[in-house]
């Protein structure tokens, strides 16, 4: 019986970066949602929890893996953009819940 290995693509903001500890790297979009009206209104507008994907973790992360879609607190971690793409670093107790399959 044959096993298949899954890859999972590492995309480019998450090249070479190694997060220390527990803490994770998800890349995430900001999704504009458009009002009766026509306004399209960006997440920042809005107060909720939002998406991503898990790029990479650290070492004592116990529970996320590479390539989990997550939820995680708008206001939570260090935000940065690497390579026009959304970024976050938090710690694993950050992040609010997995999305299961």
């Amino acid at each position: 019986m044959a096993t298949e290995t899954k890859e999972k693509k590492e995309t480019s903001a998450a090249k070479g970066f190694q997060p220390l500890g527990d803490r994770v790297f998800i890349t995430y979009t900001e999704e504009m949602e458009r009002t009766a009206g026509g306004i399209y209104v960006p997440d920042s507008a809005k107060e909720k929890p939002q998406r991503g994907t898990v790029q990479a973790v650290g070492k004592d992360v116990k529970h996320l893996k590479v390539g989990d879609q997550v939820l995680f607190d708008k206001y939570s971690g260090s935000k940065l953009k690497i390579d026009d793409e959304d970024c976050l670093i938090l710690k694993e107790e950050d992040v609010l819940g997995v999305f299961t399959k």
